[in-house]
């Protein structure tokens, strides 16, 4: 697909590793941009952000009709609050600041989280926590596609259906919000719709496969899977990080 400057192999990695990060997300509520964000990246800068969540738009708006009956639609205020105000300057800001900062800054946020998650085990979701938590999870999101960690913080002690149904709604409303953000800077145009589309259809096989390791995690607590994508999210940023600053 020349006119997208991406080969038809490129294309089959980047379907690959969203159906990867898909049936991930499918089971355990986020995950998506966690495991293909850094892959992505790597392969063509243009599938992210934009594209990705995009396609992550479709995938929470999927989970969230299948999950209708666990959401708690009084958190959507405090969530599209904070998200109104993560989002915007993360737009404005890219490309303006170093993405290393944002990367390390945000990983050692993720990693004091999990450490607070470990040693007070009871933490509950309310309307405060889902207000803080979406500031820094549309900040993040907008600027690196990585905004899971800091909402699902907050709801690891729910139920997999809570946790899930919970998650999509509040990543519904956040990624429409990093859209249009990126989209009035710029950074969101026809061309990316293309983009996006070639990641829906892995996102479509992904959910069609995501059955047995959503009743696996169904059948036991999602926690343990949570902290440790929470923990892996921070470890891959700052991998990353890393790396593209040797790159530089």
């Amino acid at each position: 697909m020349e006119f997208l400057a991406i080969s038809w192999l490129e294309i089959a990695l980047a379907i690959i590793v969203v159906i990867a990060g898909t049936v991930i997300q499918s089971a355990v509520g986020f995950g998506l941009a966690l495991i293909a964000a850094p892959v992505l990246l790597l392969i063509d800068r243009n599938l992210v952000p934009g594209p990705l969540i995009a396609a992550a738009l479709f995938q929470v708006i999927w989970m969230g009709w299948n999950e209708r009956h666990s959401i708690n639609f009084g958190y959507l205020k405090a969530a599209l609050a904070g998200r109104l105000i993560g989002s915007p300057p993360a737009a404005y800001l890219m490309g303006t600041i170093s993405a290393m900062v944002f990367d390390l800054l945000f990983a050692s946020l993720v990693l004091i989280a999990v450490g607070i998650s470990l040693v007070h085990t009871n933490i509950r979701p309310s309307s405060t926590k889902v207000f803080v938590a979406t500031i820094f999870s549309g900040f993040m999101s907008t600027i690196s596609s990585i905004g899971g960690p800091p909402v699902a913080l907050v709801f690891q002690n729910a139920s997999g259906s809570e946790l899930r149904g919970n998650l999509a709604m509040l990543f519904t409303m956040g990624c429409i919000v990093s859209l249009i953000a990126l989209a009035a800077v710029g950074r969101f145009q026809l061309e990316d719709l293309v983009y996006s589309a070639l990641l829906i259809l892995g996102v479509i096989i992904g959910v069609l496969c995501s059955g047995p390791f959503k009743r696996l995690i169904d059948r036991h607590s999602a926690r343990p899977w949570l902290l440790g994508l929470c923990s892996l999210s921070a470890l891959t940023v700052i991998l990353r990080a890393v790396f593209l600053a040797g790159m530089d």
